[in-house]
């Protein structure tokens, strides 16, 4: 238990339905019970855990909000401790004058993700499912509110569990076997131990896999709209957006500034830049515009790189092309309305789609075929998907160490060795859920949230 009670506002600051001030600690209540006067004449105090009593906050003698109390007792809260949360209305000024009247009466303001670092402490989350808390508040889309529930609630912490289980167990049967080598005790033998290590580097694979996927449903990824002017790139962005976001004429170079937008495809969310037509050009500010297209290009994540079907192929899409190797990109035929006389063969070894950007049926392939490249299809809601580079980090290393395990098995050195391997990857996994972590990664993981969380 913390020795300080704290406070903050738990609710974003600004006009809405309720404010939330919310407070925590071995105190909370009695200093609730300082700045609370309940229409029943109750104190807080005399209220059981999970209760509500309606009243109204106030500084001294001066009223400053009607509010509802809820009262929590430890150990059945949030973090574990006290708690008290005073629903005052919405709005920067009745919320900060509640909070500064709780401070006054004894607490002190809270750290950023204080609340539930203080959860973690007193064992009501571990650190994975701690840090699930803020991707679930910064959610952007369907899927990552579904991954980062999952986490919140363990689905994670179960999965590592049952990999550190299958490591002890490896690690006592090789104590075992050190300490017995001459009894024919069933289980310890080379082959047991391969196979356990074995499970072990499958399942950690498969965490590893799907992060890279995972982490572009959860953050997004930045993506580029190019190719030579008239194209319609513009129409696309258009078509993506659901509404009229860049301007489209049949003038050429008509964008010539990054135009951009976040939309959500497929439940991935897209950072959209719609820019200035690529090509050679002596007008002096389109060709600003050609230079920041060209960096966009080169900095994005994935790439929308859009042609005229219905027309051949220009020096200008040449050089685009060429520009494109080793790149994620999505090549979109567009104007198929109006035939096909590209050459399509240019587009080998590319994923490639047919559309006309004028037609809203066209984003169905469109989807699809940005689903495929990025490889969100391959996450599934049963896995258990890594949330953070932390966790991927502890991973990766338990991971390399358990095959560092196999290979010392395989080479014929002593089973010390290999047991020295396998205490790494424990070592690693531990980490991962806070079981054994020190207080620099501890504060670090805290230190990205908000304050109130």
């Amino acid at each position: 238990m913390s020795e300080k009670t704290v406070a903050a506002i738990s609710t974003p600051q600004g006009e809405g339905g309720i404010s939330v001030i919310r407070i925590s600690g071995d105190d909370a209540i009695s200093i609730a019970d300082l700045c609370f006067k309940g229409v029943s004449g109750k104190k807080l105090s005399s209220l059981k855990g999970y209760e509500a009593a309606f009243g109204e906050v106030f500084s001294n003698d001066e009223k400053i909000d009607d509010a509802v109390a809820l009262v929590f007792r430890e150990p059945k809260s949030y973090t574990g401790e006290n708690v008290v949360e005073l629903s005052v209305h919405g709005g920067r000024m009745a919320a900060q004058k509640t909070l500064s009247t709780v401070l006054k009466a004894g607490a002190v303001p809270a750290q950023n993700g204080e609340f539930t670092k203080r959860a973690f402490l007193n064992g009501k989350l571990d650190l994975s499912e701690a840090e699930s808390v803020m991707e679930l508040i910064s959610a952007k889309n369907n899927t990552a509110l579904r991954l980062s529930l999952a986490a919140k609630d363990g689905k994670i912490s179960r999965e590592i569990d049952v990999i550190t289980e299958r490591l002890l167990e490896t690690a006592a049967n090789l104590a075992a076997y050190s300490d017995y080598p001459d009894e024919d005790i069933e289980g310890l033998n080379f082959e047991n131990f391969s196979n356990l290590l074995n499970d072990c580097s499958n399942k950690l694979k498969r965490m590893l896999d799907t992060f890279d996927s995972s982490k572009t449903i959860r953050e997004g990824i930045d993506c580029a709209i190019v190719g030579r002017p008239n194209v319609g790139k513009s129409t696309l962005m258009n078509l993506l957006s659901g509404f009229e976001r860049s301007i489209v004429t049949d003038v050429a170079g008509t964008t010539r500034d990054v135009i951009e937008n976040t939309v959500c495809i497929a439940d991935i969310t897209l950072n959209l830049a719609d820019t200035a037509g690529i090509r050679q050009t002596d007008d002096l500010v389109e060709n600003l515009g050609v230079s920041l297209a060209q960096k966009r290009m080169n900095t994005a994540a994935l790439v929308l790189a859009v042609f005229d079907g219905s027309s051949a192929l220009t020096e200008d899409d040449i050089s685009l092309i060429n520009c494109l190797d080793k790149r994620i990109t999505v090549i979109i035929i567009n104007k198929n309305d109006l035939g096909i006389n590209i050459d399509k063969s240019v587009f080998e070894g590319f994923c490639c789609v047919e559309i006309s950007a004028k037609e809203d049926e066209s984003i169905d392939c469109l989807k699809e075929a940005i689903v495929e490249i990025t490889q969100t299809a391959k996450i599934s809601e049963s896995d258990a998907v890594l949330i953070s580079e932390r966790q991927r980090n502890c991973a990766d290393r338990a991971y390399n160490a358990v095959l560092e395990a196999l290979d010392t098995l395989k080479s014929g050195f002593t089973l010390d060795a290999v047991g020295i391997c396998v205490d790494d990857a424990i070592s690693s996994l531990l980490e991962l859920t806070g079981k054994r972590v020190t207080n620099e990664v501890c504060d670090e993981v805290f230190r990205r949230f908000c304050v109130g969380k």
